[in-house]
């Protein structure tokens, strides 16, 4: 069916039929939109908060720089609600050729001190990080992939579905985890695929391979480089650690935090900003919002991110196909998990790990690319429905329908209330 169509159940008679209304959307999700500018935001002001200690210890203009990326983040955001999601299928393994072609230009791209493990694609002074254009083209490539086989009737066969979700994991641990050295980013993807697979329909007896591989592969990739068993054992004891290099920043992560209290310092009374907790306006910026808001504050961001989430579930379980469904679920679990571990190690409920705070942390392409996939979300929401498939006798509604659709559904109305079933 084509994604514009939308589709609702009609009633004949009292029967029960599927009824597919004319080809037009409707008003899309405008709370995905009023939230992410909230984020970013907030991310804005947090940055202009610290931005004296940042000018001070590292020099530039940090306020101007992501202001320009937020822009530039908002113009992608309009561009992709705007480009149609067929043309995104049909073109989605050129996504993942320019993704693959600019990971490896960054590997090609000589090491230095301020752009080091070749992760970025770097053209004079404009750089990316191309471990997050490779998120968005594997969720669009991923997803046709996927929807393909679904159509096809061969989600479960071992050779053409199985093999290439493995091969695709396989490489994502050789170049981001091994010669990146981005575990975190790794972990991502990896979380994105197999839930993508899931949703797909994928059966557990086929995915148990893959996340036994995984798990092996994170074991080892930890176990091969000391800085990562250092952080383990920092996570683990950081009490012991926190005059090392490696437990440093997970302290002073958590005096941030605590620091903040109830209500925090306020936004220019930070202390942690001044050389104190490493990467303040990247990896740490929770702690440094923390230290600024306090409990409050804090509870007011997980609010937002919550309903960020909760929005991206509602529209991916109304996805008018798989295509599109599958397309939100990864951006959906991209944000989530990333900000699962953002947060977790921030307060010590994780191992730290260096990766942003999606449309929160500074850095354009994180922002820039975040933008471009809520920006398809966005489109998607405006040929959403409450139901997508013929509800018959045994069938139970799903849990996203709604009271008013479900009346409907017992039994035909009549104004008579004498004449009614």
């Amino acid at each position: 069916m084509n994604p514009r169509e939308r589709q609702s159940v009609g009633l004949n008679g009292g029967g029960r039929s599927a009824a597919i209304t004319s080809p037009r959307g409707h008003r899309p999700d405008y709370w995905l939109l009023v939230i992410t500018l909230l984020l970013l935001a907030i991310g804005l002001i947090v940055i202009y908060s610290i931005s004296p200690a940042l000018t001070e210890l590292r020099g530039g203009n940090f306020v101007l720089r992501q202001s320009v990326a937020i822009g530039l983040s908002i113009l992608a955001f309009l561009f992709f609600s705007r480009f149609p999601i067929e043309k995104m299928k049909r073109t989605q393994y050129i996504w993942l050729a320019l993704a693959i072609l600019g990971t490896l230009f960054a590997l090609l791209t000589p090491e230095n001190a301020a752009y080091p493990q070749h992760r970025w694609i770097r053209l004079g002074s404009f750089s990316l990080q191309s471990v997050e254009v490779l998120k968005f083209a594997l969720i669009i490539s991923v997803s046709g992939f996927l929807a393909t086989q679904i159509k096809v009737r061969k989600i479960n066969d071992i050779k053409t579905t199985l093999r290439p979700l493995l091969i695709v994991l396989a490489v994502v641990a050789i170049v981001v985890a091994l010669i990146q050295s981005d575990l975190g980013s790794a972990v991502v993807i990896a979380a994105m695929l197999v839930t993508m697979a899931i949703v797909a329909g994928l059966s557990w007896r086929r995915l148990l391979p893959i996340i036994i591989a995984g798990v092996v592969a994170f074991t080892l990739l930890v176990a091969v480089a000391p800085y990562r068993v250092e952080r383990l054992t920092t996570f683990l004891h950081p009490e012991d650690n926190c005059s090392t290099s490696a437990g440093h920043q997970a302290c002073q992560a958590l005096i941030a935090v605590g620091t903040g209290g109830m209500i925090g310092l306020g936004l220019g009374n930070s202390v942690q900003a001044y050389g104190y907790l490493p990467e303040a306006q990247n990896d740490s910026i929770f702690a440094i919002y923390a230290e600024k808001f306090g409990f409050v504050g804090v509870m007011v961001l997980l609010g937002l991110f919550a309903t960020l989430f909760a929005r991206l579930r509602l529209i991916a379980e109304r996805a008018p196909d798989m295509f599109s469904r599958l397309v939100v679920v990864g951006v959906l679990t991209w944000l989530s998990v990333q900000s699962i571990i953002n947060i977790g190690a921030m307060i010590g409920l994780l191992p730290l790990k260096g990766i942003t705070l999606p449309l929160i942390s500074y850095g354009g392409t994180s922002v820039l690319f975040v933008g471009a996939a809520l920006g398809l979300v966005f489109q998607i929401s405006r040929y959403t429905s409450f139901t997508s498939r013929y509800v018959g006798k045994k069938e139970q509604r799903s849990s996203y329908a709604d009271s008013a659709d479900r009346r409907r559904i017992r039994r035909p109305h009549h104004t008579n209330p004498r004449h009614r079933a």
